[in-house]
Parts: structure tokens; C-alpha cells; sequence
């Protein structure tokens, strides 16, 4: 009956022995066993050489990732309604130090070339501006819509040829693999992501998140950083623990699989009330307040996200059986 967010989600079991298993003594803060497998984890699974930090939250993630990338005095290009705009209180600003957050437009939350050019060209080039130094997408998007392997390597291509970093802030990273059916380094580094976030907790994890560095060097002062805002654990471990029993088996890859059949049951039932396509996790529907109202009566949990409209969001842990009376409800109305 609960659809209202997937970081209310359980934790899957094998990450709860992957903490028990931890539980022993160690090197304390990022020097332990579990900490040093990351590096090595990550760059088999992204098949290229990765830098790979745990950070204890998406914010943490996407906002050490913007300090790599852009100083205190540049801009960064996101669309008007990325989670870094919208939902982290100003936190990519301060963990920045000020720099600016310039907002596109696009359907579904989606930055193209297009959207982006009208807002880098419209910047004089003189000192008086500030000037943008990244890009950040996200993969899925907040409205649950998913960039292609080509549309990521067209920003790519943009932000090489206009000297600009790249950031994905990836929350739902798996929930995008797990719809593309692609390897995961196609929509990151073969098409010119520079930095990744990327969401575990969402998707079966309980407290740990990965921030990747695909160029590498950006990584050198992030470790600083990351001490510098209070980021750094003092038992590393139990967060290295967690990233690696995801990884193992492609346990994330099957959560988010799971997670994304959920919606698409939601989908099916909705039809013409879908706003957007459902290419991942999250359903958005065109609800009246006495509909919405109506589907609580019956005990079902959901986030209303504007005037006539919901968001309903399934968890990896959630089987068709617990979600079809809601679809059934949703198909009734």
C-alpha cells in the first residue's frame, strides 16, 4: 500500500549480512579491507579505470561531485527541475562554495544540446558574468524518463567541445541500466561523464551511496572534501560493505528490475492519466483531489506533486501481488 517513496524501502537482506559480516575490527574512516575493494569493484563493473568513494547520501554525492567540477565563481547548466535544484536546500551551492546553478528546460526533465546552447550562449564572455563550467543530468530523470546511450553522448560531445565537465547525478542509475538493457559505461563514460553518482539506497541499500570519477584527477581533492563537510565516517566500512554486497551477483541490477516491473504494471493500468512515459520506478498520473482522496480511503500511499497530479513510486521489494490492488484501484477510477 506503499507508494509514496523507494527510500522508504526495506534493506535488502544481503546487505544487512554484508554489515554483520563488517562488523569485526578494522582500520578505522576509508582505510579497511572493504574500502580498498572499491576502486578495483567499480572499474570491473564500469570496464575502465574509476576512482570510487562512498558518501553516506545522494546530496553528498552530487554536490562533492559539482565542487570537483566547477569552482566557487562558475555555474553549472541543470534542467529547472533537477533534484540539485529543486529538493537539496542549496547544498550544491554551499558545498560549492557559490557557485551558480543555471537552469533549461526540456520534456520529462530532460536537458538536450538544444536546451542547454540556449543557456550557455546567452552568457557574455566577459567578467561580469559567471561563466559555466559543467553540465548535470540526471539518469532517470525526476519525472522517471530515461536518457538514451546517444542523447547522453550528444551532451557529451557539447560539453567537450565547450570545455565544460559532466556530472549524472545517477539516484536512480540502476533503475536506467535495468530499462536500457545497456552496460553501464555506455551511459557514462563512452559518452563523456566525467563524474557519476551513484544511488544505492533507493534501490535495497541503507546508508551508503558511490560517487565515481571517471577522470580520474578529479578525484585527487575530493577525499579532502569529503572530510572537510563532516562526510567522513569514522567506520567506513559498513558503507564500502554495503556498495559491495550490491554489486555482487548484480544484486543492483536485479532490484532495479524489480522495482521498474512494479511501475509498469501502474503504467498499464493508467493509460491516458500518464504524464510522462514510465521508463523506470516512478508513475505520474493526472489525478482530481476526490480521485486522489478516493485511493487513500483505501489505504494506498503516494505524493501529490502538483495541482492534479500524483507521483507514485514502486520499491524493489514490492511483488505484483502487493501492487495490483492498487493498479486495479487506479484502472477503476
Amino acid at each position: 500500500m506503499r507508494f509514496f517513496s523507494d527510500n522508504a524501502a526495506p534493506v535488502h537482506p544481503a546487505v544487512l549480512d554484508a554489515l554483520s559480516s563488517a562488523n569485526t575490527l578494522d582500520t578505522a574512516y576509508d582505510g579497511d579491507g572493504w574500502s580498498k575493494q572499491l576502486d578495483g569493484r567499480f572499474s570491473d563493473l564500469f570496464e575502465t579505470e574509476v576512482r570510487a568513494l562512498w558518501v553516506p547520501s545522494g546530496t553528498a554525492a552530487n554536490c562533492l561531485a559539482l565542487a570537483a567540477l566547477c569552482p566557487p565563481y562558475g555555474g553549472v547548466v541543470c534542467h529547472r527541475d533537477a533534484h540539485i535544484q529543486n529538493d537539496e536546500c542549496g547544498a550544491p551551492e554551499f558545498y560549492t562554495h557559490g557557485a551558480k546553478l543555471m537552469l533549461g528546460e526540456g520534456d520529462g526533465a530532460k536537458l538536450t544540446p538544444d536546451s542547454i546552447r540556449k543557456v550557455i550562449d546567452a552568457i557574455a564572455n566577459d567578467v561580469h558574468r559567471v561563466q559555466p563550467h559543467a553540465i548535470s543530468i540526471t539518469n532517470a530523470t525526476e519525472y522517471g524518463c530515461v536518457y538514451a546511450p546517444a542523447e547522453v553522448a550528444a551532451i557529451g560531445a557539447l560539453a567537450k567541445d565547450r570545455s565544460l565537465g559532466l556530472h549524472m547525478d545517477g539516484a536512480r542509475f540502476a533503475n536506467a541500466v535495468a530499462y536500457l538493457g545497456c552496460s553501464p559505461a555506455d551511459i557514462t563514460w563512452r559518452a563523456g561523464v566525467d563524474v557519476l553518482s551513484f544511488g544505492f539506497v533507493k534501490n535495497g541499500g541503507m546508508s551508503a551511496e558511490a560517487l565515481i570519477f571517471f577522470k580520474r584527477d578529479l578525484a585527487d581533492a575530493t577525499p579532502m572534501r569529503r572530510k572537510r563537510a563532516g562526510l567522513l565516517l569514522s567506520k567506513g566500512r559498513y558503507l564500502a560493505a554495503q556498495l559491495l554486497a550490491m554489486l555482487d551477483g548484480d544484486l543492483w541490477l536485479d532490484t532495479a528490475r524489480a522495482a521498474n516491473a512494479g511501475a509498469a504494471l501502474l503504467a498499464e493500468a493508467a493509460g491516458d492519466r500518464l504524464l510522462h512515459p514510465v521508463q523506470a520506478n516512478e508513475v505520474f498520473l493526472r489525478v482530481t483531489a476526490a480521485e486522489a482522496a478516493a485511493l487513500r480511503a483505501r489505504g494506498f500511499d503516494f505524493y501529490d506533486w502538483a495541482d492534479g497530479e500524483a507521483r507514485l513510486v514502486t520499491s524493489w521489494d514490492q511483488q505484483a501481488d502487493a501492487i495490483r490492488p492498487l493498479a486495479e484501484a487506479i484502472a477503476a477510477l
